[in-house]
């Protein structure tokens, strides 16, 4: 399903608040943030040049984070930076002067994360960053997983210390009972999602995303024409086309939002005009994306800066995983989870509709620019979903590269 946005707020300026969230300065603090913790690197950016030829535009960009400090997400960006910064402002508050990111080890700023205890709910991948952040600077933490969770994600996140605290039913429900004990036991919630009353943490974790669009346009020869981001409350999706917007004003990409067919909130979101529920029904293997009510901040800001929504269904992400193990054309195999690759997915579904591309201007000229927003974070489900070990897409991903190095040096 294709939807343009219609919000007699599209193409308007960002509320003053967002703006100053995804602004340029913000995006610099945030990498001065992140430099600071071990194993900091930018991301690859891979080219799908064969696959641009395939489906006739002019170049495809992935960022691919499922190299991600070692957490296999874009989520390792989010909610570890929020953890780290509610630290150092509490510090701040409590030794009554300004403290630095130098001073996060010292044992002034320890004291006082030692006092503090995060929480969250997750699907898995936002809560693996919670969780690493909260070790990070010895802070006590608390995951909120809902039964849908697999057990080899729980385990991923509790191996950074986190008390895990399993919840019926789905991520809403996940969601609402962590706020609740959060409340009883004065814990801070840092979640992805935000709703009446909470942004401003929500907003950190945003702002801390826009770390690979700012690696990504480094990185770019050019900047895109067209984004595919794949949303579940559509914190990432809000966070780039924000921050785009930003940067380019009326110059920026066409910007499309892509949902799961089972939990398509941000669409069906655009088709009302303003923020719905939808109804929660067949599960979907986007398990990051299922996600049934929008973030209000990411709403906020995708009303006035996508300028489409669509839909994949499971068997289009599923192909996509399997198409980037196994490209052709000389393109590189990329790891892509069961929600990595939807962004991609809905672009291939874009591409093959004649009236569709000519709606948006997916022409041969088309620069698309596309994040992997998980690597293998279940290397299980994934094996059993690809046919192929994640381990074993990743050797071939290195034997390609050696064999390039030793072409260009013959060269």
């Amino acid at each position: 399903m294709f939807l343009p946005n219609s919000h007699a707020d599209h193409r308007t300026f960002l509320h003053a608040s967002d703006a100053d969230m995804l602004s340029v300065e913000a995006a610099r603090e945030v990498e001065r943030f992140l430099r600071r913790r071990d194993g900091h690197k930018e991301t690859p950016l891979v080219s799908l040049a064969g696959l641009a030829r395939d489906i006739g535009v002019g170049s495809i960009h992935l960022k691919d984070e499922g190299h991600r400090l070692g957490l296999g997400s874009f989520k390792a960006l989010g909610g570890s930076y929020a953890v780290i910064r509610l630290v150092l402002e509490e510090a701040a508050r409590q030794l009554g002067r300004n403290v630095e990111p130098s001073e996060l080890h010292g044992p002034d700023v320890q004291a006082v994360a030692r006092s503090m205890t995060v929480c969250c709910a997750t699907d898995g991948n936002h809560g693996r960053s919670v969780a690493y952040g909260a070790q990070l600077v010895r802070a006590k933490c608390a995951i909120f997983v809902h039964s849908g969770v697999s057990n080899e994600r729980v385990a991923a996140i509790a191996r950074f210390g986190a008390q895990m605290i399993r919840v019926e039913g789905n991520y809403d429900d996940s969601v609402a009972e962590a706020t609740r004990v959060a409340a009883e036991n004065r814990w801070i919630t840092v979640s992805d999602t935000s709703w009446p009353g909470y942004e401003r943490i929500p907003g950190l974790v945003m702002q801390g995303y826009t770390a690979l669009l700012s690696e990504a346009l480094r990185q770019l020869r050019e900047p895109p024409t067209h984004v595919f981001i794949q949303a579940g409350v559509g914190g990432l999706a809000g966070a780039i086309a924000g921050h785009f917007s930003v940067l380019f004003g009326d110059d920026r990409p066409f910007f499309t939002v892509v949902d799961p067919s089972p939990a398509a909130c941000l669409l069906e979101s655009a088709r009302a005009g303003h923020p719905v529920k939808v109804d929660s029904g067949q599960s979907t293997v986007m398990a990051m994306l299922e996600c049934y009510e929008p973030s209000l901040i990411a709403w906020r800001i995708l009303s006035r800066t996508a300028d489409a929504f669509m839909t994949v269904d499971d068997e289009d992400a599923i192909s996509v995983m399997k198409r980037l193990a196994n490209p052709n054309d000389g393109d590189p195999a990329v790891v892509a989870g069961e929600s990595g690759g939807v962004g991609l997915a809905a672009l291939l579904k874009a591409a093959s509709n004649p009236i569709l591309r000519a709606e948006i201007g997916l022409g041969s000229n088309a620069r698309v620019f596309l994040i992997n927003t998980e690597g293998a974070t279940d290397p299980r489900l994934y094996e059993e979903l690809v046919g192929t070990a994640p381990a074993q897409v990743t050797a071939k991903h290195d034997r390609a590269d050696d064999n390039r190095s030793i072409d260009e040096a013959r060269s």
